[in-house]
């Protein structure tokens, strides 16, 4: 059975649970063959404080079955990466599926792979999904024909989860569930705005203000240098 290659997008500045979460699951699905990607192959330093070190590089990467591009940071920078971009555009052509976590969405929008498409990510930066032609859809996990996009963070385990369904099959979906343990039962019900309290959710919407004039800048540059694939 030939193997199944699967690539996570990794950059500086990247949030570690975005990728290892799916990495982890993606490891556990049989015959997969997950690979880590960036320009080079020196260690990257996540927004956590993690240190990752990719497997192949932009230009030994081989075609790829499914392409990920998890979210952070970092994706201020990768929106207006043409190099970056040209790799995803290249990849998404050929494979079979293609994904993102939270805000790794955004990355996908500046590629030109969402217009037109339902897509999702983290609750905070819906609206920015906007300028690149994606239709906001609520859901831990949306797909848009072979597009699959995940919510913030925690979703990549959903995201991966319910790729490999399609993959492999619901069955060896399930199995993994198990193997890992995924059966969420947070101690506060304060993981989505619509349940949290509403004076954290207003601390958080304001904390992110202080970020928003920034990211709405480079959406509206990357936006205004797209072209739809």
């Amino acid at each position: 059975m030939p193997r199944i290659r699967i690539g996570l997008l990794a950059f500086p500045g990247v949030t570690q649970l975005d990728l290892s979460g799916p990495a982890q699951v993606f490891a556990s699905m049989p015959e997969a063959e997950v690979m880590v990607i960036w320009k080079t192959r020196d260690p990257i330093k996540a927004d956590g404080g993690l240190t990752l070190v990719p497997d192949v590089t932009f230009a030994n990467c081989p075609r790829l079955d499914v392409i990920c591009v998890p979210g952070g940071y970092g994706v201020l920078a990768l929106m207006e990466d043409p190099e970056t971009l040209a790799c995803l555009r290249a990849q998404a052509d050929q494979a079979t599926y293609v994904g993102s976590i939270c805000t790794g969405s955004l990355v996908l929008g500046a590629a030109g792979l969402l217009h037109g498409r339902k897509a999702t990510t983290h609750w905070g930066w819906t609206d920015l999904l906007v300028p690149f032609g994606a239709i906001p859809t609520p859901g831990r996990v949306v797909r848009d024909g072979k597009y699959f996009t995940g919510g913030g963070v925690t979703a990549g385990i959903d995201f991966a989860l319910t790729m490999v369904a399609e993959l492999a099959g619901p069955d060896a979906a399930q199995a993994i569930q198990l193997g890992i343990e995924y059966a969420p039962a947070p101690p506060f019900n304060a993981g989505n705005p619509d349940t949290a309290d509403p004076a954290l959710v207003a601390a958080a919407r304001t904390r992110m203000a202080a970020r928003r004039a920034e990211r709405e800048a480079a959406v509206k540059r990357a936006a205004a240098a797209m072209v739809p694939a």
